[in-house]
């Protein structure tokens, strides 16, 4: 960005735009909380849970203070902790390796598929053939962009392996898997509730979902220091707990996440026609599963260059994700991967790019962009359609 840049006319996410398209409900919602001076946990929050809950399909819906807790929460329930390998990718949030590390368990990178950038089931496989010292103990596959990873597949060799499948859902609110709600496929979903996702607060937060009581009853003593009566510890645990007011906020917006959805395929369904053959690879869709497009990640050759265009044309963008996890200073020199290294997600980093994609999005702001991509690789003859998309 230069001071001779325009401003941002079209940003690539916008949760100001979903506060404005249900302001009249969510400022009720919330001076409801207010006035009734219950503010953390609550019947506000039981209430969101038991929806949310029915929502995804499962007996128990537990309320967090961010998707990186339920993560870490969901592990700790699981009894994984140190010495124990969990399978994961590196093509996420940093949030996800993170967790397991708070949990005090070691993550295993494994590669993605070239057009989903979700787990690779046969590299999941050769990793356990072959794994690094420690006990495997969980799979946990991330939803990237709003699209289930195979979980048929991970689930059979979770099975097989007597390993835990622990989803991370934090992109797939309302996203489906042969006939299943994103969420209830494994022992465990968790999700992220942070304000751009689907499904945003106002702020942070969080939810694990289970259909396993016992579960269940450990998730809500560790997200509130171990409690089993008030100022009693039964178990070491944590402070994190979802507030009311945002479980308020959540519970105006869930209604409202179906539609919201359709509105983000529908502009991702735009995308699809007016990029159609440029010199960009567009998001493959699963035949078994529904794609609820948190994110529409094209991947191109020239991704800076494209980028600053946009920027210039006053188009904002994104890069979900500009690094692997592996090659961060923080991780690079000690986290292991599977034996077949991560080359996908190496290649697919440099040239993925996140358009612009939120339900209040408009068709012609939806047009613009694509009018935008198409002039920049219109002016491109040197560039080379022909690039590596790893299929």
């Amino acid at each position: 960005m230069t001071a001779s840049d325009p401003p941002i006319t079209i940003p690539q996410s916008d949760p100001r735009a979903a506060y404005f398209a249900r302001r009249a409900e969510i400022d009720a919602a919330i001076a409801r909380v207010l006035e009734g001076g219950a503010y953390i946990l609550g019947t506000d929050v039981e209430g969101f849970e038991k929806r949310f809950a029915d929502f995804i399909g499962v007996a128990h819906a537990i309320g967090v203070a961010s998707g990186t807790d339920a993560i870490e929460l969901a592990l700790r329930a699981c009894g994984i902790g140190a010495g124990d390998l969990v399978f994961t990718v590196s093509h996420t949030a940093v949030a996800t390796v993170a967790a397991i590390e708070r949990a005090g368990a070691t993550p295993v990178l494994i590669d993605v598929e070239p057009g989903t950038y979700t787990m690779a089931p046969r590299e999941l496989l050769r990793a356990l053939e072959r794994p690094p010292p420690g006990r495997p103990a969980s799979v946990l596959p991330v939803h990237i962009y709003g699209q289930p990873a195979e979980l048929s597949g991970l689930a059979e060799i979770a099975r097989a392996h007597g390993l835990r499948l622990i989803e991370d859902c934090a992109q797939s609110h309302g996203a489906v898997y042969r006939d299943k709600p994103a969420g209830s496929f494994g022992d465990v979903g968790c999700f992220s509730f942070y304000p751009t996702k689907n499904l945003g607060a106002l702020g942070d937060g969080g939810m694990v979902v289970t259909s396993d009581p016992a579960l269940a009853t450990a998730l809500r003593e560790l997200r509130e220091y171990g409690w089993r009566e008030r100022f009693i510890s039964a178990r070491s645990g944590i402070n994190s707990r979802l507030d009311a007011i945002q479980a308020a906020v959540l519970g105006v917006k869930l209604g409202f996440l179906a539609a919201d959805n359709a509105c983000r395929q529908a502009i991702a369904a735009r995308y699809d026609a007016g990029l159609s053959g440029l010199p960009v690879v567009l998001p493959v869709r699963r035949p078994d599963a529904t794609h609820v497009f948190h994110q529409y990640v094209i991947r191109v050759a020239d991704r800076d260059a494209l980028r600053a265009h946009l920027r210039a044309a006053g188009i904002g963008t994104g890069i979900h994700y500009p690094l692997p996890v592996h090659q961060q200073p923080a991780y690079r020199v000690r986290l292991g991967c599977g034996p077949s290294g991560l080359d996908v997600t190496e290649r697919a980093a440099p040239q993925i790019l996140s358009l612009p994609m939120y339900p209040q999005l408009s068709a012609e702001a939806a047009d613009w962009v694509v009018a935008e991509i198409r002039a920049f690789l219109g002016r491109q003859e040197g560039l080379s359609a022909i690039f590596n998309t790893d299929e």
